[in-house]
This record gives C-alpha cells, sequence and structure tokens, in this order.
C-alpha cells in the first residue's frame, strides 16, 4: 500500500503552497490573505463553484463528480488559522510575521486539502458532490460554529463530514481514529469572589476575599475527585489569580480565570451546576459575595461509529491495516469540529507527523513528508464514499 500514484507530479507544488502559507500565518478570522490564496488555488484548479466570506472568512468549494446518480454529498474539512506564538524553528519558511506562526499544522491541513480537490476536480472520478470546507478560527474562535451559523450545511446539505489533523510523534504513514469522544469540551471560566478591602493590620473590619478564594480553590477539585464517576475523564484548572495592588492592604475582590475540559455532556452539565454553586456558597459562607461566569466554547468532539470505520477503510487502503491504529487515545484537548459533527455525522482521524515537536510548541513545523499521505487518503475516502457505478 502507498500514496496514489497522481501525488507525485503535485508533491513538489503543494509542498510549496504549504510554505508559503508557513511563513504568513494568520490568525482566527483575520484570514485576508490566506482565504484569497486558498479561493484562488480552488478557481485555478477548475472547482465548479468557490464561495468566500462563508463564517467571515471561510471558503467553500463545490466539486460535482461524473455522475450524480446517487444524490449524495460528503464535506471534507481543513481549518487556516495560526497561532499567536513567536516562531523559533529557523526554517527557511519560518514566519515573516512576528509573534505569529503555524504551530499546529493548520497550513498542512489546509495543503492536502487543496491537493485533494484539485484531483478531484480534474478527474471527476466519483458519483455525487464533494464540499471542501476552508475554516478559520479554529483556535479558539468557534470557526466551524460561524460557518454553520452562516448556512453551511443548509445552503450545502452534507451526508456526511470529514476532519483530519496531523499527529506528532506517530509515524509517517500511519493514521489513528477511534469512535465515540475523543477530543474534549472546552469551557472558560472567570471567577469573581468580592468582600470588602482595608488596611492589611486591621483585617477584623474587612473580609478578606483571600482566603474565600483560597478555601474555593480547593474545593473546586473535589468536583473531579468527589462528584464524578472516576471513569470518567475531566479536568477543571484554575490558572490564573489576580488581587490587590500593595503589600499592605487587603484587596477588595480576588478574579481567577480557568478552564475545564470534560469528555461527556453531562459531566460538563455538572462541573458547571456544581461549580456555581460552590461559588456562591463559599464566598456566601464567608460574608462575601461569589460571582461564576461560565463560558461554553467547543462541545465534546464525537466521532460516528459508522463514519469512523468508514474512515479507517480509506486510510486503510492508502497506508495499509496494519498502519491505521482504531485505538487512538481520548484527549482533553478541543477542536471545533465538534460543531460539524453535531450537525452531521462523520469522523476525525490523525495522519502521523513523523518525529515532532507538539502542537502549539514554538518549533513544530508540519511534515511536508505527510502532504501524499493526507491528499491519498482524501481521494480515497471520496472514490469510496462515493463510487461510480
Amino acid at each position: 500500500m502507498a500514496v496514489e500514484n497522481w501525488v507525485a507530479k503535485e508533491v513538489a507544488g503543494l509542498t510549496e503552497f504549504r510554505r508559503d502559507l508557513h511563513q504568513n500565518p494568520e490568525l482566527l478570522y483575520d484570514l485576508p490573505r490566506t482565504a484569497q490564496t486558498v479561493a484562488e488555488a480552488l478557481r485555478a484548479a477548475g472547482v465548479d463553484e468557490v464561495h468566500e466570506g462563508i463564517g467571515k472568512t471561510g471558503v467553500v468549494g463545490v466539486i460535482r463528480g461524473q455522475s450524480n446518480a446517487s444524490g449524495r454529498t460528503i464535506g471534507l474539512r481543513a481549518d487556516m488559522d495560526a497561532l499567536p506564538i513567536k516562531e523559533e524553528t529557523g526554517k527557511p519558511w519560518a514566519s515573516q510575521t512576528e509573534g505569529k506562526m503555524h504551530a499546529c499544522g493548520h497550513d498542512g491541513h489546509t495543503t492536502m486539502l487543496l491537493g485533494a480537490a484539485k484531483h478531484l476536480a480534474e478527474s471527476r472520478a466519483f458519483d455525487g458532490t464533494v464540499i471542501v470546507i476552508f475554516q478559520p478560527a479554529e483556535e479558539g474562535g468557534a470557526g466551524a460554529r460561524a460557518m454553520i451559523e452562516d448556512g453551511l450545511f443548509k445552503r450545502w446539505p452534507c451526508h456526511e463530514v470529514y476532519g483530519m489533523h496531523n499527529r506528532p510523534n506517530l509515524p509517517l504513514g500511519q493514521f489513528t481514529i477511534a469512535p465515540g469522544p475523543i477530543m474534549g469540551s472546552v469551557d472558560e471560566v472567570k471567577i469573581t469572589i468580592t468582600g470588602r478591602g482595608g488596611h492589611a493590620a486591621r483585617p477584623e473590619q474587612t473580609l478578606d476575599p483571600l482566603p474565600m478564594a483560597a478555601a474555593l480553590l480547593q474545593a473546586v477539585q473535589t468536583l473531579i475527585s468527589r462528584n464524578k464517576d472516576p471513569i470518567d475523564s475531566a479536568v477543571i484548572s484554575l490558572c490564573t489569580i489576580h488581587a490587590g495592588n500593595a503589600f499592605n492592604v487587603i484587596p477588595q475582590a480576588v478574579e481567577m480565570t480557568g478552564t475545564v475540559r470534560t469528555l461527556r455532556e453531562e459531566v460538563r452539565d455538572m462541573v458547571e451546576t456544581r461549580m456555581r454553586a460552590m461559588v456562591e456558597h463559599i464566598a456566601l459562607a464567608f460574608g462575601g459575595e461569589g460571582k461564576l461566569e461560565y463560558t461554553r466554547h467547543y462541545p465534546v468532539t464525537v466521532n460516528h461509529e459508522r463514519e469512523t470505520e468508514l474512515a479507517a477503510k480509506a486510510a486503510q487502503e492508502v497506508a495499509g491495516v496494519e498502519n491505521v491504529h482504531l485505538d487512538m487515545p481520548q484527549t482533553l484537548g478541543g477542536e471545533d469540529f465538534s460543531f460539524m459533527l453535531n450537525e452531521v455525522p462523520g469522523a476525525m482521524i490523525n495522519v502521523g507527523n513523523g518525529p515532532s515537536a507538539g502542537l502549539h510548541h514554538p518549533m513544530y513545523d508540519f511534515n511536508d513528508d505527510v502532504i501524499a499521505w493526507g491528499c491519498s487518503y482524501w481521494t480515497t475516502l471520496v472514490r469510496q464514499r462515493l463510487p461510480l457505478a
């Protein structure tokens, strides 16, 4: 088993395209150059329709097969945005924009889907329609939700939708996937504990919010250790604490921020409910006031069982059965492809990036040798899911 033959003549150009994206990273929805570059490349490839500005700066390409007897449409999704990180790779194609870099491989994801779109538009060797979805703002901006709210699946109804992400230190030429919850929900918490400030030498005349915050900091961890089934994965990390400006002044208030990650929506609901009660009542027990702002960003990413099997089948044709692992470890990192999977049956697969720095690390770089494997996976998936009679 190996990558498809058509890829060989495209790899050099696709590598150049990927490195150009890497040199010119853009963040969240602010993707004028990236989105324009993708749209122009799709038009040059002969894609039937190219739509820009979906979900602010998303791009959608429509590719029709040789026939449409099946009446079926599948969606293939890639993310385009970079991260606010200073690159330290020293590569010739390193970021030319200070403080921004493609530290998660979205430049590679975009390139692999573009390569597949080019081949699909040339060959048309499928029965149905393929929607290629280039999404902004995966890194914290919920770009998938924005595209859906902008009519993505109403304008282009899909029977199935698939995503792919690179995985550092998974060997090149290997894939991994699993059904069910694979990535955690992503929630943000902001806690404000208000007391009554005053002179540090006269604490009896104050309501010191710091002991309230300390008690709460300890108590919320029992939501993980004592309020859920130990089999369920979840984490609460309170990561910042801000209070006061002077060594001899008891502050008026304490503010804490952090994140909650879970792998089941029921656990997510429990954590929010119980945390709200703790914040309010622990502060009240000290005579203060507690307020919780709980923001739900990304839901749990749940691969559909049937579509996971179909994705694995395509990967097995490309890489061989022995190189497709069906036991991908769960992670509490988040992924906004979850919004699409909540709308349309589908699955996300990981492709090996080989020896590599971790995602979101200043030394990370997408491995250009992965491009051929990712392109082959996408086109094989289309051929299997929309076979010509």
